[in-house]
């Protein structure tokens, strides 16, 4: 990018709120209306869930780029950059491009006088990208819930559902009946619908506000789990853990669906993408740190899976753990604590959002040291002989990332 290029629509974006749920889709419609509906031009693939939603939609991404085709990514959230939310053919977008997709999207919402939402305009500026870049097919990662969702504002001819749990219970409803409410509206009449392999069909039917065709996906295996990969049938499977094998047939069915609908996906090619997939913050080897690893589990299911791998693998790290206050802290360790770990270390980053040291003492009913995130990027730097985790929000991650000077896909970007 011209380094005299003025960014004025990325910071203008980042002073929008980005939390919540605004209730109705009349924004969001609005302003693809006023650019000729961008999403029209090509396929949409809908991925809402609890968990699993980037690790499915990262799988299916290089799966069908590995199969020839052009795709179109959305993501969130994103680690260190804005750009990583939007994705063509395998790279996140670049500053420039996203700058000048969110002027388009500034200028459509000041001609329908409205005040749209970040998610809004993030989904706006992608679908701008898709429809820039010829895409041959859309994955749009549905945001919290589903039925006020940005990505509702499409015609999706596929939705999947990886999983449904208790998350974002102050927006969504207290049972997973209620929060599985809301994601369902992602379904169409008469349209596959993936369900992931723990989500019973018997137990979604009678909420879904539609009829789409149901398509359960069937578990994959056995296969052998290593703390760094897994092998399906001396197959490479690239992200790790137990629970992406789960993900991974999510997206495989995913891929059948398509097949069915005419896309032209050859086999023999899928099993590249998936060998090659890599999807930072998810079980990641952090690249220029040695024996560190970061995994976003922020709630507590996405923890009971990472504990469930440790303990598999046999691997007691030391932990360092930090989230915001508004998680349920207690839940979240008590899963982690399952790891046994050789110690653990708290984090407390510099936004108001995060927990301090007295809620996560209480949560995880010890007393532990407690960094700042430069004092952690520190003994994250430090050579240490036993494996260390970094875990409890991607956000944390993404703030560590920063201080440490790493971008999540690319290389280090100045030293310490």
């Amino acid at each position: 990018m011209n380094p005299d290029f003025e960014l004025v629509s990325i910071p203008r974006l980042q002073e929008r709120g980005h939390l919540g749920i605004k209730v109705g889709l009349e924004n969001i419609r609005a302003l693809l209306g006023g650019l000729g509906r961008p999403d029209a031009g090509f396929p949409v693939v809908l991925i809402a869930g609890t968990n699993g939603k980037g690790s499915t939609g990262a799988f299916l991404a290089h799966m069908l780029k590995a199969a020839g085709f052009t795709v179109g990514w959305t993501t969130s959230p994103h680690l260190v950059d804005l750009t990583e939310r939007i994705w063509v053919d395998g790279e996140p977008i670049g500053t420039g491009a996203l700058e000048l997709l969110l002027t388009e999207a500034f200028e459509s919402e000041a001609r329908a006088g409205i005040h749209a939402t970040y998610f809004e305009l993030m989904i706006t500026a992608a679908l701008l990208a898709f429809r820039m870049t010829g895409v041959e097919i859309a994955l749009l990662e549905v945001g919290m819930g589903g039925r006020w969702d940005a990505t509702n504002a499409t015609d999706p001819l596929l939705t999947l559902l990886t999983t449904v749990g208790l998350d974002h219970q102050q927006y969504l409803g207290d049972t997973r009946e209620a929060i599985a409410g809301e994601k369902l509206c992602t379904a169409r009449e008469g349209r596959p619908l993936v369900l992931g392999p723990s989500l019973d069909p018997d137990w979604v039917r009678p909420l879904l506000p539609c009829a789409p065709v149901l398509c359960p996906a069937p578990r994959l295996g056995p296969a052998e789990v290593f703390w760094d990969h897994s092998s399906l049938d001396g197959r490479r499977v690239g992200l790790a853990g137990a629970h992406q094998l789960d993900n991974l047939a999510t997206a495989f069915e995913g891929v059948r669906q398509l097949k069915k609908l005419g896309f032209p996906i050859p086999e023999d090619r899928l099993w590249s993408g998936v060998a090659s997939v890599q999807w930072p913050g998810r079980l990641w080897a952090v690249p220029g740190l040695e024996g560190v690893w970061m995994d976003g589990a922020h709630n507590p299911e996405g923890a009971r899976v990472l504990a469930d791998h440790a303990v598999a693998c046999g691997l007691r790290p030391h932990l360092y753990f930090g989230a915001m206050g508004d998680k349920d802290l207690a839940g979240i360790a008590a899963q982690l604590k399952r790891i046994d770990p050789r110690s653990v270390t708290f984090i407390q980053g510099d936004a108001p959002r995060y927990a301090g040291p007295g809620p996560l003492g209480e949560a995880w009913g010890l007393e532990a040291p407690t960094l700042t995130l430069r004092q952690a990027a520190a003994h994250l730097r430090a050579r240490s002989e036993t494996p260390r985790l970094v875990t409890g929000s991607l956000y944390l991650l993404g703030d560590l990332l920063r201080e440490l000077g790493i971008r999540p896909f690319g290389s280090v970007e100045r030293p310490g």
